[in-house]
This record gives structure tokens, sequence and C-alpha cells, in this order.
């Protein structure tokens, strides 16, 4: 099977979280962030990530193909979820945040994705109209937003480590960990010690890499 995906996009870590959990056999493949026909041609949309199935066809969205990999031993592993609101509440907070923080980080450092002027070219004019700013001002503004966030990061308070649950993973985990995981590429950020502990047991957990080397 293959895997369309972006290194930095939160829904493609939900699928490479499964298949790193289940030690699939899963070829990832990094599309180039401005091609959408690539997409497109695949599912008929402008969507990551995208699996290819043994037979040929291709399927999206996140969390269905999150659950076909589980399933596809007929052994899964994942827990239901029983936090979705709270993530979604806290998530809702932080997103303008998040974003204005991390879309200009992912141009500063070395990604798949971003592998050619036109796929960088994409992806700064969309998300710079999405934040309001120029991903020049809003890295500016990191010491006005970041510790906005870190003052957020407190309110986390309803994980509970891979490590007292005897190391099995819920759709909590993979909804919110791509979220944590992702603010390790902020330099700064400031995680509660149960919150980094998570990350860094998950990461562990599904082979994800994080950012703590390469955060600017």
């Amino acid at each position: 099977m293959k895997l369309f995906v972006f290194e930095h996009c939160p829904y493609c870590i939900k699928a490479m979280m499964v298949a790193g959990l289940k030690k699939m056999d899963v070829e990832l493949v990094y599309l180039q962030n401005h091609d959408v026909e690539a997409r497109i041609e695949k599912v008929g949309a402008n969507l990551v990530p995208i699996l290819e199935k043994p037979d040929g066809s291709f399927m999206a969205e996140s969390l269905e193909i999150a659950a076909f990999l589980d399933g596809y031993d007929a052994t899964p592993l994942l827990e239901p979820d029983a936090q979705s609101q709270s993530i979604a509440g806290w998530s809702e907070k932080a997103y303008p945040l998040a974003s204005a923080l991390l879309y200009p980080r992912w141009m500063k450092i070395e990604l798949p994705e971003f592998q050619c002027e036109e796929a960088n070219a994409w992806f700064t004019k969309n998300k710079s109209a999405s934040i309001g700013m120029s991903f020049d001002e809003a890295y500016r503004r990191t010491d006005e937003f970041l510790p906005k966030l870190n003052a957020l990061l407190p309110e986390i308070d309803w994980l509970v480590l891979p490590s007292e649950r005897n190391n099995v993973l819920n759709y909590d985990d993979v909804n919110f960990f791509p979220t944590l995981r992702n603010f390790t590429v902020i330099k700064g950020i400031k995680f509660p010690g149960i919150i980094r502990q998570y990350i860094d047991e998950v990461a562990s957990l599904t082979g994800i890499k994080l950012y703590d080397d390469v955060a600017v």
C-alpha cells in the first residue's frame, strides 16, 4: 500500500500514526504541496492523506484511512475516543495562534512537500491569506503569539499517558497528538511535563518524528 502525504499535515499524521503503530508495510509518498492535480486525479478532491489500497483503488479522509489500516489485519488496536469535545474546544481556541506560529516555520525547515519554488509559493500565498498577514509578519510577532499559546497548554488536563494504559492508543490520540507534535517545531514552546512526556511516548509508539532538533 502507498500513503500519499505531507509531513507537516496533521491529518496525514493521523494515518501515518496507525501505520507506524501497527508496523505496516506502507510506502510513504510525499506529494508537492502545490500539485493539486495529483490529489484530484486520485480521489476527485484536493485532499491528503490519500491511501492507495492493495487493489489499486484510492481512499481519502484521514480517520477513515486510520480505521482501515487499524482493521486491515482484523486485529484493531485503537480504542474509541472519549475526549472529542475537550479536544475540539481547546483546538478552536488555539487554532489562530497555532496557525500564525506554524505556517511561517514550515518554510524555514526542510520538508519533502516543499522541494520546489512552486510548492513554497502556493503554500505561502494560500496560508498567508488564511491568517491575514504575511509569513514575515507572523514570524516577527512570535513574541506576541507564543506566550498566548503557552498559556493555553496547561488547560490540556485530559491527557493520560500511554504508559499508564498499557501503551494502548485511542482515537483521541490519533486526533490530538498530531497537533502537539507539530508544536515541537516552535522554539520556545513550554510544554507542561505530562504533555511533553505524552508527546515522546506516542512518538515512540508510532514512529512519528518530532521537530525538536530543527525548531525555529
